[in-house]
């Protein structure tokens, strides 16, 4: 959708920018962002020519642009609930909280979050329900999804919550998440050439392949192998699977993409390779070192997935007849 007048939106915790491109292919057109990580921001900056501020806990709610919509892909630290009432106050102390105070000063009409599944089961669900009702509290109704990318449209099993708020006034209240569809990439389709990809080679001679496996087609990760062990990041993969989440953090030798056997050789995924899994565009400029470009599509959200979501939600009458 395109609107006359851009859709102005802002991005906390905006990490290299998966919510900008998601919104900006639809007609958004970001007026503050804020990322407290310097690598992170020097990469948004160096894509999208707009500097985000640093620590969000820094800045105060009411100098930040009014904006449409707000995007946040918070981090989830442990809530602490001493009390017995759910809601604003007690989301004290996390950074859910920064989003909140910004939210409630600001009330932007749609909010569009994103967190680790396990939030939606966090201390028994406890702490989704203390984000919801802080979210009721502050003006909107909220709907929330576990949601796969490998469903959406790239080849990485990555699951996901989606949390969509809309101001009260705005009367949604029947927001349905995009279905998920049919796997139809697999990690062969994000592959770069083998000559671009030598050093990502690993050359060992403990690796152990499961010649029991027929390698074919799958929805999920299809794994014929391992490195030493078998430990996290010493799995083998078949690129006629999805490929495994992409992780910000671990080691082994196919430390936070996976090992992959590739037309005979056995390597680890080339960060633009990451990049396309996650759905960024090919013109993305990507951090120059690669440990800090891993860790960087390892952290972030799906652009894919976001743009479907972002779609259905301001294409509803309701808020469309608001923006």
């Amino acid at each position: 959708m395109q609107k006359s007048k851009p859709l102005k939106f802002i991005d906390l915790f905006a990490g290299i920018g998966g919510f900008h491109i998601a919104l900006s292919s639809l007609g958004g057109e970001a007026v503050f962002a804020s990322e407290w990580d310097k690598d992170a921001a020097t990469v948004y900056e160096n894509n999208f020519k707009l500097k985000p501020a640093g620590d969000i806990t820094k800045i105060s709610e009411k100098s930040i642009p009014d904006h449409d919509i707000l995007c946040a892909g918070f981090p989830c630290q442990a809530f602490s609930i001493s009390g017995k009432q759910l809601g604003f106050e007690d989301s004290r102390g996390t950074l859910f909280f920064d989003v909140a105070r910004i939210a409630k000063e600001k009330q932007p009409k749609v909010m569009f979050l994103e967190n680790v599944k396990n939030l939606a089961r966090h201390d028994g669900g406890k702490t989704l329900a203390v984000i919801k009702k802080t979210l009721d509290e502050i003006g909107y109704d909220v709907y929330d999804k576990v949601l796969d990318a490998s469903k959406f449209g790239v080849p990485q099993s990555r699951k996901r919550i989606y949390i969509v708020c809309f101001r009260k006034d705005l009367k949604v209240k029947d927001f349905t998440f995009p279905k998920e569809e049919k796997v139809k990439k697999h990690v062969e389709d994000i592959l770069m050439p083998d000559s671009e990809t030598k050093k990502y080679e690993v050359r060992r001679n403990d690796v152990f392949m499961n010649n029991n496996i027929k390698e074919k087609y799958s929805d999920t990760p299809l794994r014929i192998g391992i490195v030493n062990k078998g430990g996290q990041g010493e799995r083998i993969y078949s690129p006629l699977g999805t490929a495994i989440t992409l992780s910000a953090y671990g080691g082994g030798a196919g430390a936070k993409t996976g090992l992959y056997r590739v037309n005979g050789r056995i390597r680890k995924l080339a960060p633009r390779e990451c990049a396309r899994l996650d759905g960024f565009p090919e013109n993305f400029k990507i951090a120059e070192k690669d440990n800090i470009a891993y860790k960087q599509f390892g952290n972030s959200v799906v652009v894919d997935v976001l743009k479907k979501i972002m779609k259905s939600a301001l294409e509803k009458e309701e808020v469309a007849a608001k923006l």
